[in-house]
């Protein structure tokens, strides 16, 4: 797929940095994969991008939110209609701090 080749004191060198143990099973593993994701960063880096506009989205951002406008509160008695224990218009809730 690619040119680059890896090499297991290569490998050795990135799990060394990345305080990994590997076994020699994993070795070859890792540098058989770390070949083909080089590989494929050599075919983008192919692309051509002449004239194309860096991006961090590919569709572009919309607020989805509505936008704040000032309306009436509701009634507070309304609120507290279906509290099980109401006082003063607040709600009345039992303790949970210890004194």
């Amino acid at each position: 797929m690619s040119d680059v080749k890896i090499t297991l004191a290569d490998v050795e060198h990135v799990a060394r940095l990345a305080r990994l143990a590997l076994g020699d099973a994993e070795k070859a593993q890792m540098r058989s994969q770390l070949e083909t994701i080089l590989g494929y960063v050599e075919q983008l880096r192919r692309v051509d991008t002449a004239g194309v506009e860096p991006t961090a989205h590919v569709l572009p951002l919309v607020n989805v939110m509505r936008d704040d406008e000032v309306r009436p509160c509701y009634p507070a008695e309304a609120m507290l209609g279906n509290a099980p224990d109401a006082e003063d218009g607040q709600f009345r809730v039992p303790r949970i701090l210890e004194e």
